[in-house]
């Protein structure tokens, strides 16, 4: 590869002699063993042609530089430290040096993959530039080892240039083929399998949709998940290794079922309204019955069913006491408003959890218990499904559990268990709904659980593989836009709860999808715009985060029909957003209504329905 002349490495010739009469004379062995630099690009005067940066982490400026006109500029973010890698081709038991010069944060140079012991060396802060080396010998069978640059945690941004690798080449790495044997198979609604048959020489596969690149995997299969129902999809994979990557295959076509695949979202009204119901406790708002919850509420979530201690998995319920609420109903007359209800089209749900409702199924034991005693509360009130308001300590994961995709800890395995379970003893009517909070959910896009070197709060995007393993038997996702801290949006900003912005910027995340903790080997999949609400407290009483109407519209006009949008600009438009979640009902009433009020003249053709 061609390279300016200040980054190539000097040869160094050590002449057995002078000039003879003809000609030099030979080489020393040394000499004619003079090793090349292998790592490309290693200057950057290509841009990041060559390398691969964490989540969009690095970027090439043209100052400060060591030699020529360009270096690498990368910036740790949250959980993301910003590595950049190249994989080299080596030779096998050789011996390699590997340096460069680094400035600005904490920065480390390494090299994994080496077959015998990775190896790396760093430095602290440095004003100005500084070289870090270091060696390694190759194992038996190391014909390709990875070299990187890294940050730290929370440390400002860092510089390098000049990176060299010097030792033996390697043979060189063939691109491989196109993948052959791509085949869908038996979609549902909202997901499509994909297999194809293994290439020679890749080292990971990339699937594409519609031409767009969807999810890098290393193995050769992968399920498509997100997708609108009865609609057809087109998808084509390319295998990758060190020298690049494949021509795409042939393309594949498949079409998703329709009616949801048992997903009971159609029985919703196209734009829902979803509240919680005081049913077991009175506070401050007062008790609402059931029977005088007007009919603007779609979805009416009975607030709360607690478990008998945090880990019995062992769920009760029952009306609010007369000592508590003095004008609550009789179980029959509570019984028969939900029939009302019903009757009259809407849903009515077992909220589980809540703030003091901690539940933890850390084992099969549990988990059958909650099957049981959940099943037993929805029989005997004749509900429609189920809404999991798990928050506070009930979801964490356990360290080592890295990805969503497939979970270890006991507490997301057996919860994923038991809601499949319940799914399908109910059958295709379920409602399934989830109200997690922010920390669980969006602020997975920076740190999920304890992180790769721990230490960090393992509940930090805790539920997200509970919604990806649900996805296809998810009615409804709310999540808490209140009492949340600011969350960083697809942006990279940071968003503070209270305006539209910050409800556009956490919404905009759950229908275009993330990678998870910056890894976008791991991208958590769009979910379906009738699978999205958004969640926000009803009134200033209700709890921190409280919208007005005006800024709660602006939210709703930019997701649906991308105006009235303000600094966040989202990566689609969703008219089929299904509507919003409200704590609570209660809550409202006491505020004269004005959250229903204002979600009706906004979606409703009638601006009131109430007398």
């Amino acid at each position: 590869m061609d390279r300016t002349p200040s980054r190539t490495r000097p040869l160094v010739l050590a002449l057995a002699g002078v000039l003879a009469a003809g000609g030099l004379v030979a080489l020393t062995p040394a000499a004619q063993a003079a090793d090349p630099d292998l790592a490309r690009n290693g200057g950057f005067e290509s841009g990041l042609d060559g390398w691969s940066c964490t989540a969009g982490s690095g970027a090439v400026v043209s100052s400060p530089v060591r030699s020529g006109v360009k270096a690498l500029l990368a910036t740790p973010a949250g959980s993301d430290n910003a590595k950049c890698s190249q994989a080299v081709t080596v030779r096998p038991n050789s011996a390699y040096t590997l340096s460069g010069w680094v400035r600005g944060g904490h920065v480390y140079l390494g090299a994994s993959g080496t077959g015998t012991t990775d190896v790396s060396t760093w430095t602290p802060a440095a004003t100005d530039w500084q070289q870090l080396t270091t060696t390694f010998r190759t194992g038996a069978s190391t014909t390709s080892v990875t070299l990187y640059t890294h940050g730290w945690y929370g440390t400002p941004a860092y510089h390098a240039d000049d990176l060299s690798l010097v030792g033996p080449g390697g043979d060189p790495v063939q691109l491989p083929a196109a993948p052959a044997g791509l085949a869908a198979g038996s979609p549902t609604s909202s997901s499509v399998p994909l297999s194809w048959s293994a290439v020679p020489g890749a080292t990971s596969y990339r699937v594409h949709r519609g031409g767009a690149l969807v999810a890098s995997v290393s193995g050769t299969s992968y399920t498509a998940t997100g997708l609108a129902p009865a609609t057809s999809y087109g998808f084509q994979v390319s295998a990758v290794n060190s020298a690049g990557e494949s021509p795409k295959s042939a393309t594949v076509t498949a079409t998703t079922t329709s009616g949801g695949g048992g997903n009971p979202g159609d029985a919703l009204p196209a734009r829902a309204l979803v509240g919680y119901l005081h049913a077991s406790f009175a506070n401050g708002s007062g008790y609402t019955r059931m029977a005088d919850v007007p009919d603007s509420w779609d979805v009416v979530n009975l607030a709360f069913g607690e478990p008998t201690s945090v880990t019995s998995g062992d769920i009760r319920f029952a009306p609010c006491p007369a000592a508590e609420c003095p004008n609550v109903e009789s179980v029959a007359d509570f019984k028969a408003a939900i029939k009302a209800k019903q009757a009259a089209g809407k849903k009515v749900l077992i909220s589980i959890g809540g703030q003091n409702g901690q539940v933890r199924l850390v084992t099969p034991a549990a988990r059958d218990t909650f099957v049981s005693s959940v099943s037993k509360i929805i029989d005997e009130y004749g509900l429609d499904g189920l809404d999991i308001d798990f928050e506070g300590h009930s979801l964490s994961l356990q360290t080592g559990d890295t990805d969503f995709r497939e979970p270890t800890s006991p507490v997301i395995v057996h919860l994923i268990s038991a809601l499949k379970t319940l799914k399908a003893k109910y059958g295709s009517g379920f409602v399934l709904t989830m109200a997690p909070e922010t920390f669980f959910v969006q602020l997975g896009y920076q740190y999920y659980g304890s992180g790769p070197w721990g230490g960090q709060d393992p509940r930090a995007g805790a539920y997200l593989p509970v919604i990806h393993a649900l996805r296809d038997d998810l009615t409804l996702l709310h999540v808490q836009d209140y009492n949340s801290g600011p969350v960083m949006g697809l942006d990279g900003q940071y968003h503070s709860m209270g305006g539209a912005d910050f409800h556009i910027a956490m919404t905009d995340m759950l229908l275009t999808g993330f990678p998870v903790a910056g890894d976008t080997t791991r991208v958590f999949p769009a979910l379906r715009p009738d699978q999205v609400a958004i969640g926000l407290p009803a009134s200033t009483h209700a709890g921190n985060g409280h919208t007005s109407p005006a800024e709660v519209n602006k939210a709703l006009n930019c997701l649906t029909k991308k105006t009235d949008c303000g600094t966040y600009r989202t990566h689609g438009t969703w008219p089929g957003l299904r509507g919003l979640m409200t704590w609570s009902i209660n809550w409202d009433r006491l505020g004269g209504w004005e959250f229903s009020r204002n979600f009706d003249t906004h979606f409703r053709t009638s601006a009131a329905r109430r007398s």
